[in-house]
């Protein structure tokens, strides 16, 4: 028996979701206003983009049409999200994305709690206050497919059941993407705490999951956004289920959920070497209120 729409559960990697509809079938409104992509992304842009990034390639870093480079399939890069930063392979870049591979094993930096718990253990009411610091890790799991539609504020990962089947998507909500070529080329992103979950086990009628809509509750209780902001990251989760989750179109649509990789590709990535990198390394802070 299917869960009734306003159900809620706990996903496997910690936080809070509510079963919001199913596709195909409506589902409930993620947000009652009417801000535009383009307002909404000005406005999240404009407070601490460029503080959560380190790295001076920042600020050479261009959005796709204003001559970002293209990468090639099999290039090694960075996708930077400020305080986390992933090592990804291209499979593809192109017109409508960029489609990258992370390999089980792949190396990463994560910002985690100072005094040794896990981010997801610290209580909501002071997880955006609590002292941080980098610690490497890797990527846990099966490996996956996660692909970056050009200029839209978002990311669709592509996870796998332990057997290697599709289990459903996650549309990590993030401001869109600026590249960058050189030492270390990649991604500069953001993440903006919210995120969709589109589960494939009903094929044509997905159940679609809002996930960590009380975390960003929090994170406005806290100072991590304002009010206003909030709204905006609302407004871009709905337009992302408007665009393609209700429909099931780009990128959902093209096999992704099924695409494997050759043994090349699928060799774990390590971290690069170099100044920025061990100073991202040596990053921490008295809270998460930034960056």
């Amino acid at each position: 028996m299917r869960l009734p729409i306003g159900s809620t559960d706990v996903s496997t990697s910690g936080g809070n979701a509510t079963l919001i509809g199913r596709r195909g079938e409506g589902r409930q409104p993620i947000s009652a206003g009417g801000l535009s992509p383009e307002d909404a992304i000005a406005l999240l842009e404009s407070y601490g983009h460029r503080d959560a990034h380190i790295d001076p390639a920042f600020d050479d870093a261009l959005a796709v049409g204003d001559g970002a480079p293209v990468f090639a399939p099999g290039d090694a890069i960075l996708w930077r999200y400020g305080r986390y930063i992933e090592t990804a392979r291209v499979i593809r870049d192109d017109e409508r994305g960029l489609v990258v591979w992370i390999a089980s094993g792949s190396a990463r930096l994560e910002s985690v709690p100072a005094d040794g718990r896990g981010t997801r253990d610290v209580p909501l009411e002071e997880r955006f206050s609590v002292p941080w610091v980098t610690r490497e890790s890797t990527w846990r799991g099966q490996g996956i497919v996660r692909v970056a539609p050009t200029g839209k504020p978002w990311s669709v990962w592509f996870f796998r059941n332990p057997d290697g089947t599709p289990a459903g998507a996650y549309v990590n909500i993030e401001l869109p993407h600026r590249r960058v070529a050189g030492e270390l080329p990649g991604v500069f992103t953001r993440d903006l705490v919210l995120d969709l979950m589109i589960d494939f086990e009903h094929s044509g009628s997905e159940d679609i999951w809002l996930k960590d809509a009380d975390e960003l509750d929090a994170a406005v209780a806290q100072g991590r956004f304002t009010s206003e902001q909030a709204d905006a990251v609302r407004a871009l989760t709905e337009h992302a289920c408007r665009e393609f989750a209700d429909h099931g179109s780009w990128p959902l649509d093209e096999g992704w959920d099924r695409w494997m990789p050759d043994a090349g590709m699928d060799a774990p990535l390590q971290l690069p070497g170099g100044a920025v990198i061990d100073a991202m390394r040596r990053r921490s802070g008295q809270s998460s209120i930034h960056g």
